[in-house]
């Protein structure tokens, strides 16, 4: 089999086919040369250059290797071309299994307005929202006039949060669309969108699906993934806590009738908006691969989706009933990102120096990265994820908030600090966040600091007892000359809320801080990360005041905001479409 994929996902279904006895064939680009996932495989092949479009999005190329090795099916894993019809097509037309439902049911669900159309006819609920794709801005004006604001702007065919852009107020609908067909294009090769109403403060909850040929389908459960930021998921865990059980039954039977409705076969997640009364839900979108977070399910079902998916694709059904499925304690996964927290999320591609996953009972910890590894800009940023299993929730809140002070990753800022500080947090522990609470609700000033360097010397510290209560721990190390040598010790503290910031906001701290950008004192504004130079958002020496949206740059599939640093005519270097480098300069703003 060969696995139309990198980084985790690919390491993930290369060890099930090494546990069933199948020959992987892995395929890479030319940055992902030394990856742990290519040697990982019985064979692997080079595809082509870095860029997505040249390697992992070529399906001609993907098509000639899998006839080259001499494989029997393609597993497209998730991202990339794992919802692209034509290349399920393509996979069939060349007498290969795909791995996954058929080639219409991946048109029909990928393309989100015949989705909700597919929803409204098995009788299950959907959000309002406009029912042809919009390329006006005039008539997504009308849309938000008519059902009010906030919109969410959606591309149609995409997942993940790519692609998506909320909007408060009508001044800003111009730019949130075409923002948003923009990244939708890039991320998926089709820019059309759609408008939503946008509800407020809802819970994400999903369900996850299995079919097989024969006709038999069966739910494993429902995971809550609430809490997000950039509308893409940071924290996800199985089963949904807290639900009313009549709300889940309810749930799990509008999943069923979709994947029925569809004649789907195979693995797939049918996603759900659950609205702040815990009760109204309606479907939001059905995913036809195999989720990120896919691990929490296997952990509380004991069902391994990958062998499962192996299974109905070779026509031997998927060996279990819906009465076979029982859902055992509580798991939690932690997707450990290069970004920095920090600084509202910062995509920070670079070398990872150190990578020590934590050790104990029930931690599982799936990535595709290793100490000494370059984590490349053109991709996601997702290093790993870290999952536990406990017997309830808050057992597993411990559980993970031990195994997240246990992983070691230096190098790079990771994501790290904020799940330190979110598996605490009292509105996550108490069932009250929803999936706007981490951009829109909570102060991230406690989070821990990033640790990023690795101690000249390999010693190692005990530290004491968390005092969780009254802030969170951070730990330094820190050098000490004693009779003429220098011994490295770790010095354990906790964090306390800042108060010398006369009463400002989250949000107005990082403005003022310039956060996201490179900015300084100076005149130069520089680049906070490798990227790509995508929109200039005002003309060559055009006057600006600080905080102004001056460009925008996309790295590791991300559009990241830059905004002036300081007031003054504003002069650029590069063009659109041009990459730069960390540090780059992106702008001059002077007198």
């Amino acid at each position: 089999m060969l696995v139309a994929n990198r980084g985790e996902i690919a390491g993930r279904i290369i060890r099930a086919c090494r546990e069933l006895g199948v020959r992987s064939v892995a395929v890479y680009s030319e940055v992902d040369a030394d990856a742990p996932f290519v040697t990982l495989a019985d064979e692997a092949y080079l595809l082509g250059p870095a860029p997505a479009n040249a390697s992992y999005l070529a399906i001609e190329r993907i098509i000639a290797v899998a006839r080259e090795a001499g494989v029997d099916a393609i597993h497209p894993g998730y991202g990339f071309l794992a919802e692209n019809a034509a290349f399920a097509h393509a996979v069939a037309d060349a007498g290969l299994v795909f791995i996954g439902p058929a080639p219409r049911a991946i048109e029909v669900m990928g393309d989100k307005l015949s989705a909700r159309l597919v929803a409204l006819e098995a009788g299950v609920p959907v959000v309002p929202g406009t029912a042809d794709p919009v390329t006006e801005v005039e008539e997504a004006l009308a849309f938000g006039a008519a059902h009010g604001y906030p919109v969410a702007v959606k591309a149609m065919f995409g997942g993940g949060g790519r692609g998506m852009k909320v909007v408060r107020e009508a001044g800003e609908m111009a730019d949130a669309l075409e923002s948003a067909q923009r990244e939708a294009a890039a991320s998926f090769g089709r820019g059309e969108c759609y408008l939503e109403r946008y509800l407020e403060r809802p819970r994400h909850i999903e369900v996850q699906i299995v079919a097989d040929q024969d006709g038999t389908t069966v739910h494993l459960g429902d995971r809550d993934c609430s809490l997000q930021r950039r509308h893409q998921k940071l924290i996800e865990e199985a089963p949904a806590p807290g639900l009313n059980p009549e709300v889940r039954t309810a749930i799990a039977d509008a999943a069923i009738k979709v994947a029925r409705a569809m004649a789907y076969v195979n693995a797939g997640t049918c996603e759900f908006l659950l609205d702040a009364d815990q009760t109204t839900f309606y479907f939001l979108e059905m995913n036809t691969r195999l989720q990120v977070e896919h691990p929490v399910t296997e952990l509380v079902t004991g069902i391994d989706l990958v062998h499962t998916q192996l299974r109905i694709a070779c026509g031997d059904g998927m060996g279990f009933k819906q009465e076979d499925v029982t859902v055992r304690g509580h798991a939690m996964e932690a997707r450990i990102n290069a970004e920095d927290p920090h600084r509202g999320f910062l995509p920070t591609p670079g070398l990872i120096t150190t990578l020590d996953p934590p050790l104990g009972p029930w931690a599982r910890f799936d990535t595709a990265a290793r100490s000494n590894y370059e984590v490349p800009s053109q991709y996601d940023s997702m290093i790993g994820k870290l999952v536990v299993w406990a017997a309830d929730r808050d057992q597993a809140r411990a559980r993970l908030r031990l195994a997240l002070d246990e992983l070691r990753i230096t190098g790079i800022p990771t994501t790290v600090p904020f799940h330190q500080l979110a598996v605490d947090h009292p509105a996550f522990a108490a069932l009250t966040h929803s999936t706007m609470s981490v951009e829109r609700e909570w102060e991230l000033d406690q989070m821990p600091a990033s640790s990023t360097e690795s101690p000249s010397k390999d010693l190692t510290a005990t530290a004491p007892p968390s005092n969780r209560g009254h802030g969170h721990r951070t730990s330094r190390e820190v050098a000490l000359t004693i009779g003429g040598e220098t011994t490295y010790v770790t010095v354990y503290g906790t964090t306390t809320p800042r108060i010398e910031d006369g009463g400002m906001s989250r949000r107005q701290r990082e403005r003022a801080a310039g956060a996201g950008n490179g900015g300084s004192d100076g005149p130069r504004l520089t680049a906070p990360m490798q990227g790509v130079v995508v929109k200039l958002a005002v003309e060559d020496g055009t006057t600006v005041t600080a905080g102004d949206l001056i460009c925008v740059l996309e790295a590791m599939k991300m559009e990241n905001h830059i905004h002036a640093h300081r007031d003054g005519v504003v002069r650029f270097p590069h063009a659109a479409g041009t990459a730069v480098e960390k540090g780059a300069i992106l702008a001059t703003i002077g007198e």
